[in-house]
C-alpha cells in the first residue's frame, strides 16, 4: 500500500500522521484523535493562513479534517480500489481546499472542502477505471494468459469448450466462464455523447454513499458524545443500589439481568426491584433533561 499522506507544498508530509508500518487502522485511529475545531477557531486559523501565510495554522486546519477524508473515501470502496489510495487522494483534495478557503464567505471549511476531496477521488477513480484486476488468483492468471489462444474461434464459448479448457488447465469450468466474461467486457465512455440526451454512463452513478457524508458523520459523533456525557451525569445522581440495577438491566450488551436475577442478588422481591428501577429511570431523565443530552430513556423492559 502506498503511503496515505502525500507530500503537498501546503503542508510538509512529515508534519502529518502516516500509517505506522503500513497499518491503515492505526492511521484512522490517529486522525480520529485530532479535535474538531469550533467555528471561531477555524475562522481564526484560516485568516492567519490567508493573511500571514502561517503554515502551522494550515496544518491545524488539515489535521482537524483528516477524519472527514476517511469518511468520504469510505463511500467509494465499491470501486475495488485500495482504501489507503482513496484516502491519499482525498487528503490532496483537502489540502487544496485549505489553500483556497476564504473564511469571509461565511461557510465552514467542511462544506467547502467536500467538493475538493470528492474531485480528487473522482479523478483517481477515472485514472484507474481500466486497471481492472482480471487475474488475482493462480487459476485466473493461468486463464488470463492462455484462454484466448485455446479458444477455437472468436465467438461465444460453449459449455463443452469451457469444460475442455478447464480440464486441460486443471481449473474449474466456472473459472473459465468467469474469465471469458471479463475478457469479453467492452470499454464504455465515462460520459455520454453530447448528442445522446438519454445516454446513461458511469458519471451518473459515480457517487459516495449518502450515509458517509461528513456532515452526517460529524452530527452522529456529536450526538453520541452528548448522550454519553448525559448518561454519565445521570448515573452520578443514583445511589449504589439503583445504579447497579440500571447498569445490570440497561447497560449490559450481552444477557442483561432480569428483575428476578436482581431480586435474588438484593434479597428483595422482583416487584421491589421494578419500583427501584422506575424511580431510578425517572431520576435519570430529570438529570439528563437538565444537561446537554436531553434524551429520554426507554420504558422499563419486561422481566
Amino acid at each position: 500500500m502506498q503511503p496515505v499522506m502525500s507530500s503537498v507544498a501546503l503542508v510538509p508530509a512529515a508534519a502529518l500522521p502516516t500509517p505506522v508500518g503500513g497499518s491503515l487502522e492505526s492511521y484512522i485511529q490517529a486522525v480520529n484523535r485530532f479535535p474538531i475545531l469550533s467555528a471561531e477557531e477555524e475562522r481564526a486559523l484560516a485568516e492567519r493562513f490567508r493573511k500571514e501565510n502561517d503554515l502551522e495554522a494550515a496544518r491545524r486546519l488539515v489535521l482537524s479534517h483528516l477524519r472527514l477524508v476517511v469518511s468520504v473515501a469510505r463511500g467509494y470502496l465499491g470501486y475495488g480500489l485500495p482504501f489507503g489510495d482513496l484516502i491519499q487522494e482525498g487528503n490532496v483534495g483537502l489540502m487544496k481546499a485549505v489553500k483556497r478557503f476564504d473564511p469571509a464567505r461565511g461557510v465552514r471549511l467542511v462544506s467547502f472542502a467536500i467538493h475538493w476531496i470528492r474531485a480528487e477521488i473522482h479523478e483517481f477513480i477515472l485514472r484507474n477505471w481500466r486497471l481492472v484486476k482480471l487475474a488475482t488468483t493462480k487459476a485466473q492468471r493461468k486463464l488470463f494468459f492462455n484462454l484466448r489462444s485455446m479458444k477455437q474461434d472468436f465467438g461465444p464459448m460453449s459449455g463443452a469448450e469451457a469444460k475442455r479448457i478447464a480440464r486441460e488447465l486443471k481449473v474449474r469450468p466456472e473459472d473459465v466462464v468467469e474469465m471469458e466474461t471479463r475478457l469479453a467486457g467492452q470499454e464504455i465512455a465515462f460520459e455520454p455523447e453530447a448528442s445522446d440526451e438519454e445516454g446513461y454512463a458511469p458519471v451518473h452513478y459515480l457517487a459516495a454513499d449518502p450515509e458517509a457524508e461528513p456532515s452526517r458523520v460529524l452530527e452522529a459523533a456529536e450526538t453520541e458524545r452528548l448522550r454519553a456525557e448525559g448518561l454519565k451525569q445521570a448515573l452520578a445522581v443514583l445511589d449504589p443500589r439503583s445504579r447497579r440495577i440500571i447498569e445490570a438491566r440497561w447497560l449490559k450488551e450481552k444477557k442483561p439481568a432480569t428483575l428476578h436475577d436482581l431480586a435474588r442478588e438484593f434479597k428483595v422481591s422482583a416487584e421491589r426491584i421494578r419500583q427501584l428501577e422506575a424511580k431510578a429511570l425517572e431520576k435519570m431523565r430529570k438529570a439528563m433533561l437538565a444537561g446537554p443530552a436531553r434524551a429520554a430513556l426507554p420504558a422499563p423492559a419486561a422481566a
